[in-house]
């Protein structure tokens, strides 16, 4: 009879747990959706072509802060920007010199094409010395927004260039013209002003030419007609009714004057004399002061 091996025990098999893996680095929140914002200006309502040039771009956050602030989200001084902006609702704002136009847009993912009307046209204005144009460092030109009553009302504008275009939102406009002294490097304003008052229509540029009517006059107290100007002499300028438009030192100054009308006052060694003499425009010459009888105090 064949022994039978001894038997092998055989108990439950455990099976060993796997290693976990180690943590890998934080993911980042997938970012946001942008959409593409692209966005043009005209001048008028129904212009085709958009402005090319002079604008200034804002997008602002629609939703305004605790402070009542609205957040700038981007800008740009190109003429027909794009932006690429995540989902919500901006404020889209564009200049164009003293005009602007605003609008409230929502970016939901698609891509968005916005045209901003500015309702604006240009302001151009020169100006002339009888046939003559005077150079632009010789003017200073001054924009008001007039109400009913008053021309003036508001100075918009201080100092408009000559011949340079400017873009204002469509209305009238009240104009001051200023020929300045004639002094190479000198700002001080002539008694020679024009005035014009102008509209401006959205999509059109309006010129203006302003002609100021004036004349350099060359101030000389002298012995004799013809003769030999005096050093140290104070002169004033006034108008017949005795307003006091220029006073200067020196043996012959000169100064530009508005065609008109005018006295001139002549002081040299505790002694005062006068003469009256007469502008005409673009007739530059001397003015003498013949120092014999003194004038009356």
């Amino acid at each position: 009879m064949a022994l039978l091996g001894p038997m092998l025990a055989c108990g439950p098999v455990l099976a060993q747990a796997p290693t976990a893996p180690a943590p890998g680095p934080p993911v980042a929140p997938a970012p946001a959706p942008h959409a593409l914002v692209s966005l043009s200006a005209v001048y008028a309502q129904g212009d085709t072509q958009p402005i090319r040039a002079g604008l200034n771009w804002r997008v602002f956050d629609a939703h305004a802060n605790d402070d009542g602030v609205h957040a700038l989200v981007a800008e740009s001084s190109q003429s027909t920007p794009a932006f690429a902006l995540p989902d919500g609702e901006y404020i889209v704002h564009v200049a164009c010199g003293l005009a602007g136009a605003a609008r409230q847009i929502k970016v939901t993912g698609a891509p968005l094409t916005q045209k901003l009307t500015m309702n604006a046209g240009g302001l151009k204005i020169s100006a002339q010395l009888g046939d003559a144009p005077i150079p632009p460092a010789r003017l200073n030109i001054m924009i008001y927004l007039p109400d009913r009553n008053d021309p003036e009302a508001k100075l918009i504008l201080p100092n408009l260039k000559a011949g340079a275009s400017e873009c204002l939102p469509e209305g009238a406009y009240h104009i001051v013209s200023k020929l300045l002294d004639a002094t190479p490097g000198a700002t001080t304003p002539t008694n020679s002003t024009v005035y014009a008052d102008l509209k401006v229509q959205a999509g059109k540029i309006t010129s203006g030419v302003l002609r100021h009517r004036a004349a350099a006059m060359t101030l000389k107290l002298v012995n004799n007609a013809g003769g030999e100007a005096l050093a140290n002499t104070s002169f004033s300028v006034l108008t017949p009714g005795g307003d006091v438009i220029r006073e200067m030192i020196g043996a012959f100054p000169s100064l530009l004057l508005a065609e008109g009308e005018y006295v001139a006052i002549a002081r040299h060694e505790n002694k005062t004399y006068q003469a009256t003499f007469k502008v005409i425009s673009n007739q530059d010459r001397d003015v003498e002061i013949l120092a014999r009888q003194p004038a009356a105090e």
